[in-house]
């Protein structure tokens, strides 16, 4: 409905708006919820939110309470807001696609199916304690429990390894530029940030300590470093920052691996996965094979480096985004990962310890979802949220 808004007291016009009403429990919060839709003015949201919090019982919403009713509605699980959390934070395509399937429910939904089949051994297990002094039951039902638990464990093991990959694409991936004194790295940082980051100086030893910039490259969000030139020096601070930069690289996700067209081929041992780089292909010097031929001045190579760039970071990840992000999540899984193994481990052993060991995996999977142990958690996510949210 368009409408005219007026202050409840002296009933002048405040905006002229459009008033939806949704009604519960279909709404986002499951509660009855109107919108008003204004004119995005200072002094219009002044005006609007002054007369509001002048009625009785109306007060401003805290960080996420929008987020926190719905999940205390039931219209979300705790993965399915952290997964909201993840897609307003959202900076890249890949980072899109993976939030908006947590927001959709695709871990709660498959949680939910592994606690009905643990349950659902849980009973067969019971069954077996109860009854099996009456003679009505054999070693058949112990049998079948093992057997489901084992195809949980089997999934949840999948899901564990998929964790990697998701927190790479949530936090980004780590590329790191290295190579000799004057190779390009920081003129090749500049030119993929594209705006003046690093100092370029023909002066050998000018990047002495990490610079850190966060890129969208081809979809994929990255944490791109420069790193102080491999060589050995006798100052202290380069030396450290060789040696820092050494450390980075063995631990980078991907290793672009430069030198000059005119300096001596890299004869040091390097990983079969790093990308080897020819920069300032411009001036006269060999390109060796494997190596992508680059100037930063011209942009000659700059579209293939992106191009294998993506390869790389592509093979890293699978088809489809993965189903835990968070290490909460991971810790959660990990949790009842322990316990299956423990069960099917000591296969027909004690059947009480058994059925301990599911219940205690049926309550980390309930605390992944958060049907318990959830209000700490809560806080510092919703702490993160904007008000409207």
């Amino acid at each position: 409905m368009f409408r005219h808004l007026r202050h409840p007291v002296s009933r002048e016009v405040i905006d002229s708006a459009l008033v939806l009403f949704f009604p519960g429990p279909a709404s986002f919060t499951g509660e009855d919820v109107a919108e008003f839709h204004v004119h995005g003015s200072r002094a219009v949201m002044a005006a609007l939110l002054s007369a509001l919090t002048g009625l009785p019982g109306v007060r401003l919403a805290e960080a996420g309470e929008f987020t926190r009713r719905a999940f205390e509605a039931g219209k979300l699980d705790l993965a399915a807001v952290e997964g909201l959390a993840d897609l307003i934070d959202s900076e890249t395509e890949w980072q899109r696609r993976q939030a908006l399937r947590q927001m959709e429910g695709a871990l709660g939904h498959a949680a939910g199916l592994w606690r009905d089949q643990l349950i659902g051994a849980m009973s067969l297990l019971e069954a077996e304690i109860d009854f099996s002094d009456e003679g009505d039951v054999s070693g058949a039902l112990v049998e079948k429990a093992i057997s489901g638990v084992e195809d949980v464990l089997t999934s949840l093991r999948h899901a564990l390894g998929s964790f990697r990959m998701g927190e790479r694409v949530r936090e980004g991936f780590v590329v790191v530029l290295a190579g000799p004194p004057n190779a390009g790295k920081s003129s090749l940082l500049n030119a993929l940030a594209r705006r003046d980051i690093a100092i370029v100086s023909p002066q050998p030893g000018t990047t002495r300590d990490m610079i850190e910039v966060r890129l969208d490259l081809a979809g994929f969000p990255v944490t791109l470093i420069d790193t102080a030139g491999l060589r050995e020096s006798v100052d202290p601070i380069e030396a450290e920052g060789v040696r820092r930069a050494t450390v980075l690289a063995a631990k980078a996700d991907l290793v672009l691996r430069l030198r000059a067209v005119d300096s001596p081929p890299n004869r040091t041992s390097v990983d079969p996965q790093d990308l080897m780089i020819a920069t300032k292909c411009d001036l006269p010097g060999q390109v060796g094979a494997g190596e992508l031929a680059l100037s930063v001045q011209s942009g000659v190579g700059l579209d293939a480096l992106l191009r294998s760039v993506s390869e790389r970071l592509g093979a890293l990840t699978n088809p489809e985004p993965a189903l835990l992000t968070r290490e909460r999540q991971r810790v959660a899984v990990t949790d009842a990962v322990a316990a299956l193994h423990r069960a099917t481990a000591s296969g027909h052993g004690q059947v009480e310890l058994l059925a301990e060991d599911v219940r205690i995996a049926v309550r980390a999977l309930e605390r992944l979802v958060g049907r318990i142990d959830v209000e700490d958690v809560l806080d510092r996510l919703f702490a993160g949220f904007c008000i409207g949210k």
